[in-house]
């Protein structure tokens, strides 16, 4: 081979490659990013989508750190909801549908022009190592390539294997080859691996459905996106629609339960919890009549629809007569089966908090090897992989994120500290912190700090100052301005709300629950500077709004992150033999020496270990 060594090595270019690659490269490193197909680049082999419930929410995390999948989000979007909106802001989660063939080639065309940053399509097969510390990969082709960090994003492709009714065969998704060889020689090594399983649904000829018997769907009037510096917003949206299983369709899925590889003991591996196959949920609630499933357009030019709701890995001949017992899909014919898939992952307790793995220096795992999940979780630890790797080829400390700064900390925490029995999927109620941890401020909490590392430009950072000086301006504008009662008292009465007898401060009435900051500045004339249809200022508006009527809710999660953060920064040592500790509890100690946590903190989140374990560290601490 004729490669020069790299910095970096990434293998894999799905959806946490790619955002490893893009960091890694942007802070300054030379990388090589390998993979199988250079025509999918952060493929979406399952629903056309990107963000959701807390999904979003991560997705602006990865945009205000500079990373891509907010860019390709907004550049290829074909419908933009926000999830939530009758909730708390703490809630709202920003949605969109994509073009999966113009989000692989939006991020093709993203790292291509990064600097830094080579491409080699080819299947690696195994590591270069040199007592504990990686030193490259090799390659189906013969190929040694030697860095000095390695960053494995396999995916589903390690020793993946396809499952369709009694039919199984290798690969790492439909149509494309497993990836044989690294999990055996890690185990060589001394990591534990897993099975793990998940599926995906049929795909639909649209031009097959009965579109008239569906309930429509439509995007947001106003599309917010994703990217707090993307200017590009979409004209126009494609709806998506609803659907529902019936009894009808139920019993015909069950005649195929006995050839399910789910039921029968084929499948090893535990699936998603909260994503279940449509034979999953028929069994698991057996005393409902019906299922809702939603019908997503794949792209702008293409008819294949995804019916999400309806994965299975039932024979292809049951997928297909069920699906036309749906109402609506009667005449429908498919492009290709649902299916699951089985694959290995490493236990996430075998990392430190930078994603490098606690037996070999220099070899990082990000994604679904980690056993999450969903291509926003995947995209995070890609990228924090990636920041992490760059640092410590500058002999710099890592970034570690912590759960009261970022869903991808809380995420992080999780997998460090709790382990994984099932695929993990993000959720709000994974984190302590929802109204610090909101969609709309995820620059002002990440963006300066990414800044400092170098990977955010200098635009992004000029732009996040910009809305940070405007947010306090318009701030001070509404706890420093009186308004009378007979400019407001119309306003009050419509909305039921107390009126007012005498002049109040704007932000006082803001506080009720019943009043918006946009209500207020149709109806009060000293407000008339702020209507606008420019969507910096709409951010920054908002963002005001949120932070006067939230403020006493936001001021008590900073007082109790304030107390967590005080066990982070108690550090634990990393090398010390807890068995020697007695009085703590014997599931503590063993649990101490297996997961290593590096702080008070991490170790007070393990499963079974009490308050009064803590007391004793914090005793042993000197603390």
């Amino acid at each position: 081979m004729y490669f020069e060594p790299y910095d970096i090595i990434v293998v894999g270019a799905g959806h946490a490659g790619c955002e490893a690659a893009a960091a890694a490269a942007n802070m300054g490193s030379k990388v090589l990013l390998i993979t199988m197909d250079l025509r999918l680049f952060a493929s979406m082999s399952c629903n056309p989508a990107m963000g959701g419930i807390a999904k979003g929410q991560i997705v602006r995390e990865i945009d205000a750190m500079g990373g891509y999948s907010g860019v390709v989000s907004d550049r290829t979007m074909i419908q933009f909801r926000m999830l939530n909106k009758s909730k708390g802001p703490a809630m709202w989660s920003p949605r969109c549908q994509s073009d999966k063939m113009m989000f692989s080639a939006e991020w093709r065309s993203l790292l291509e022009k990064t600097p830094n940053l080579d491409f080699w399509q080819d299947t690696v097969t195994g590591l270069l190592i040199e007592g504990d510390q990686v030193k490259g990969v090799k390659t189906l082709m013969g190929g040694a390539i030697e860095s000095k960090a390695v960053i494995l994003t396999n995916g589903t492709f390690l020793n993946g294997l396809i499952h369709i009714g009694e039919q199984h065969f290798p690969g790492g998704r439909m149509g494309e080859v497993a990836s044989h060889g690294i999990t055996e020689q890690l185990k060589d090594y001394g990591f534990e691996a897993k099975r793990l399983k998940t599926g995906t649904p049929v795909r639909i000829d649209g031009r097959t459905i009965d579109f008239s018997k569906l309930i429509e769907q439509k995007g947001d009037e106003e599309v917010v996106g994703f990217s707090y510096t993307e200017p590009f917003r979409i004209a126009k949206q494609r709806s998506c629609w609803i659907a529902h299983t019936s009894l009808k369709v139920h019993e015909t899925l069950r005649k195929g339960f006995k050839y399910s590889p789910m039921f029968n003991g084929r499948i090893q591996g535990v699936g998603p919890r909260y994503c279940p196959s449509i034979e999953d949920k028929i069994e698991r609630f057996s005393g409902k009549d019906s299922h809702q499933l939603f019908v997503e357009p794949e792209g702008w030019t293409t008819e294949e629809y995804y019916l999400n709701g309806f994965s299975s890995s039932l024979p292809d001949y049951i997928q297909y007569e069920a699906l036309r017992q749906i109402e609506g899909f009667e005449n429908a014919k498919i492009y290709r089966p649902g299916y699951a898939i089985e694959y290995d992952y490493f236990p996430p307790e075998q990392l430190y908090h930078s994603l490098e793995t606690r037996l070999m220096h220099g070899l990082y795992f990000a994604g679904q090897i980690n056993g999450t999940t969903g291509y926003e979780e995947a995209a995070c630890q890609g990228m924090m992989a990636g920041i992490n790797a760059a640092l410590s080829l500058r002999d710099e400390q890592p970034l570690v994120l912590s759960r009261t700064q970022a869903y991808i900390g809380v995420l992080i925490d999780d997998l460090i500290t709790k382990g994984v029995d099932e695929p993990y999927r993000m959720f709000t109620s994974r984190a302590e912190y929802r109204i610090l941890l909101r969609q709309d401020n995820a620059d002002a909490r990440l963006t300066e700090m990414s800044y400092k590392l170098g990977l955010a430009k200098k635009d992004r950072y000029e732009k996040y100052q910009e809305k940070k000086a405007k947010v306090e301006e318009i701030k001070q504008f509404l706890t420093g301005t009186y308004v009378y009662p007979e400019e407001i008292n119309g306003l009050l009465e419509r909305k039921e709300s107390s009126k007012i007898d005498q002049k109040l401060k704007l932000s006082y009435l803001l506080l009720r629950p019943q009043i918006s900051l946009d209500e207020m500045i149709d109806s009060v004339s000293l407000l008339e500077q702020f209507k606008t249809q420019d969507r910096f200022m709409k951010e920054c508006l908002e963002e005001a709004e949120i932070q006067i009527k939230y403020d006493s809710y936001i001021q008590k999660e900073y007082e109790l992150a304030d107390k967590l953060n005080r066990l982070e920064n108690v550090k634990l040592p990393r090398d010390f033999d807890y068995h020697t500790l007695q009085s703590l509890s014997y599931e503590c100690r063993e649990k101490l020496n297996r997961y290593k946590p590096e702080t008070l903190g991490q170790a007070s989140r393990i499963s079974g270990i009490s308050p009064a374990d803590i007391n004793v560290l914090a005793i042993f601490l000197g603390r």
